[in-house]
């Protein structure tokens, strides 16, 4: 057989795909079960939790999601109170995103859910090979980038 056959079960980037999509899946039902939000809008709550106001662009880049589904997101957790927006001084024609005081509220009860889930999925690892798995993660982001 030639080198050339595309097989699934052996092409990294599917297998990648499937265990992300696998993932992203379990935590969007638990997420939506427990505290009624999407995994979009639980990225930029967990985003936004870590600090300073950011702009959606600024959202975008970090989590890799696409403008729609940030702008999107943004938009339920306005209507939830959870975020709120302000003007940008440097951009008048962008604004910044920050957690109200129910958003940080939010974030103090999922982020240690968050944790727990991430102990339960990869707690049979060892040590090293989760360091090796986040260092394999970061490498593969890299070579994305390089490529784009």
């Amino acid at each position: 057989m030639s080198d050339s056959v595309l097989r699934l079960d052996s092409f990294l980037p599917y297998q990648l795909s499937i265990a992300s999509n696998a993932v992203s899946e379990m935590i969007a039902l638990a997420y939506r079960q427990r505290f009624g939000i999407s995994i979009a809008e639980w990225r930029i709550v967990a985003i936004l939790g870590e600090g300073a106001p950011l702009t959606p662009r600024e959202i975008g880049r970090r989590s890799r999601m696409d403008k729609v589904s940030v702008s999107r997101g943004a938009k339920m957790l306005e209507e939830k109170g959870l975020v709120e927006r302000s003007a940008h001084d440097a951009d008048q024609r962008s604004h910044r995103l920050t957690l109200t005081r129910a958003g940080r509220d939010l974030y103090a009860d999922v982020a240690p859910q968050a944790l727990a889930f991430e102990e339960r999925l990869f707690g049979g690892f060892e040590p090293w090979e989760r360091a090796a798995l986040a260092s394999f993660l970061r490498r593969a982001l890299a070579a994305v980038e390089a490529c784009e």
